[in-house]
């Protein structure tokens, strides 16, 4: 699997406007295969991306249902609500980011360089500061809580700015560039939802484990 990411001339607006003519122009994808573990409820993702020497920027937009958010806050268990995930490697030989962001804007991220499962979390890995965050813009269509369930159709987007600082700060230059591809997966989940369902990017294979960076795609950069 291959996204080419579209260069943006000025940050596009994170305001949930799927139609504005910056995100329209940019490639669009879809999170297409789903576990067989999961409900039948498979929620149409889709996701779009635009990068400058600023930020890669991302945008979900998620035609969903049984939509919930309970989690606390930053690095909260957001992934046991309504929720999208973007997982990126910007360069060979080092860790990988799990931006994971429920449907009400809620973050959970780490920096995970051994992916290996202990009673901790991972082998090796590190929860990213918050201080880290700042140039960080997050939209959220939804409140940040999200209950009781909703269980009608809903429509549901999010959109952040990713800042190279805060990549740099954990791997060191990450600086997108025609020529220089970096591996990715986007996920939508719903643990503790009522219908509960793991959709990829990128397919996972017959283990539920999202974090399997041999399985990522790639993201080429457009000059």
């Amino acid at each position: 699997m291959t996204y080419r990411v579209s260069r943006t001339s000025a940050p596009p607006p994170l305001d949930g406007d799927w139609d504005s003519p910056l995100w329209a122009a940019s490639v669009t994808a879809e999170i297409g295969w789903f576990h067989p573990s999961g409900s039948g409820h498979r929620p149409r993702t889709l996701l779009r991306l635009l990068y400058d020497r600023e930020s890669v920027y991302v945008f979900f937009r998620v035609e969903d249902r049984y939509v919930r958010a309970v989690a606390p806050g930053f690095q909260g268990p957001v992934y046991e609500d309504s929720c999208v995930e973007f997982f990126v490697r910007p360069r060979d030989q080092a860790g990988y980011f799990n931006f994971e962001m429920n449907c009400g804007g809620t973050l959970l991220l780490y920096y995970i360089e051994d992916p290996r499962r202990t009673p901790d979390g991972f082998a090796r890995f590190t929860r990213v500061d918050g201080r880290h965050l700042v140039g960080m813009q997050v939209h959220h269509s939804l409140p940040r809580i999200v209950d009781p369930e909703i269980t009608e159709p809903e429509t549901w987007t999010v959109a952040y700015n990713v800042p190279l600082s805060l990549l740099r700060e954990y791997a060191g230059e990450a600086a997108p560039e025609p020529g220089r591809p970096w591996r990715c997966n986007f996920y939508k989940c719903g643990d503790k939802t009522s219908h509960p369902h793991w959709g990829a990017w990128s397919p996972v294979g017959e283990e539920l484990n999202f974090h399997q960076p041999d399985r990522f795609g790639t993201l080429e950069f457009a000059p």
